[in-house]
């Protein structure tokens, strides 16, 4: 596989954590105190991503890091559907299922376990 597709899917895939991240900010924008939630539920998102699902997670492992992922774009999913952008919940699920099936790819995991 191409070195250039595969740090495309890399790319995709940071660009598929940045979204969930940001729906995050958009469901705590739609409740109360949104001042706080709308900086919280993000940070409090991108502690579980660093501690457990990134490549270089402390705490992340075979079973620790699939799931810290399935559990962060799951409610990212979620909360786009509360905050009443569902069209917008399913094109992330879908996006995010492709991109990180993508990146299972043994062609681009190579990129990844090189780093």
């Amino acid at each position: 596989m191409s070195a250039i597709l595969g740090w495309a899917v890399l790319a995709l895939v940071f660009v598929d954590e940045l979204l969930a991240m940001a729906a995050f900010g958009v469901w705590g924008w739609d409740h109360d105190p949104r001042w706080l939630l709308v900086w919280v539920l993000p940070i409090v998102a991108m502690a579980v991503w660093f501690c457990f699902a990134s490549p270089k997670a402390p705490y992340g492992g075979p079973l620790v890091r699939p799931l810290a992922k399935v559990l962060v774009f799951g409610l990212a999913c979620l909360a786009l559907w509360d905050a009443g952008h569902q069209d917008w919940a399913i094109a992330l699920l879908v996006f995010s299922v492709v991109v990180n099936g993508l990146a299972q790819l043994p062609g681009i995991r190579v990129l990844v376990d090189e780093q």
